[in-house]
């Protein structure tokens, strides 16, 4: 791997990186050199995960419901005793609610909101000693969100709750680029149009609403594991060195 796009010797957390695009990514870092610790609610699930990705390198898992802000401090709170500082936080754990309009329940919304939104603010505001620790002026620590297409567009697909959410978080980030960039941290948001994932996987199965899905992309195909790698590597590494406060469509045109 060259240089630029090396993680070696620095530190990674991904949430939601048991499975679809936050175990893509972990995968991905642990490849170009980081040691990296997933985080989900699913105990077996990091278990099963770190021991998976450590054949490519060094993978631990943490089990943490961040739905819950006394589980966010105590995630926190051990990465501290563990580690000296955090140089990539992945905020991707993430949830979806879909009904009718005049069904739509608040608890969905507020679920979806909590989660995609109230959770990432308090990862990072909890894990932002660790990653001051990790940055400096030469090599700013990362923090990569995880927001979506949805945010950006117009098509709600009966997830009301969804695409604001992403809409929030996408300019909840760029708020906090520009407030951390003078401590050397940059927070940077990958918004995905479709890739294969547990909130995908009934579009996948059903050939028919995969053609009608497919349809609607301009490159006609779903995005593949490779290539969500390589754009979280670029952000993590120096190539993603000097940027901060961008949304990064990855969607095959589908937000034109």
């Amino acid at each position: 791997m060259h240089p630029y796009f090396s993680l070696q010797g620095r530190t990674a957390l991904v949430t939601g990186g048991t499975r679809g695009i936050g175990k893509m990514i972990a995968k991905a870092f642990v490849e170009a050199g980081a040691t990296v610790y997933v985080c989900a609610r699913d105990a077996e699930a990091c278990t099963l995960t770190a021991t998976e990705l450590s054949a490519f390198g060094k993978c631990h898992g943490i089990s943490a419901n961040l739905a819950s802000e006394e589980a966010i401090e105590a995630l926190a709170a051990q990465l501290s005793s563990e580690i000296g500082q955090l140089d990539i936080l992945v905020n991707n754990a993430g949830t979806t609610w879909g009904a009718p309009l005049e069904s739509y329940p608040v608890k969905g919304w507020e679920k979806v909101m909590q989660l995609n939104v109230t959770s990432v603010f308090s990862c990072i505001q909890h894990l932002l000693p660790l990653l001051r620790k990790a940055g400096s002026a030469e090599n700013p620590a990362r923090i990569i969100n995880i927001g979506s297409v949805a945010g950006i567009s117009s098509f709600g697909e009966d997830a009301y709750a969804y695409g604001p959410s992403k809409a929030a978080l996408h300019q909840l980030s760029r708020i906090l680029a520009r407030e951390l960039v003078t401590q050397h941290i940059n927070v940077n948001v990958i918004a995905p149009g479709r890739f294969p994932s547990k909130m995908t996987s009934h579009i996948a199965k059903d050939a028919e609403a995969l053609a009608e899905d497919t349809a609607m992309i301009p490159m006609k195909r779903w995005g593949r594991e490779e290539e969500m790698a390589a754009l979280a590597i670029s952000l993590a590494s120096t190539a993603g060195a000097y940027m901060t406060g961008n949304i990064i469509p990855i969607d095959g045109g589908f937000s034109l």
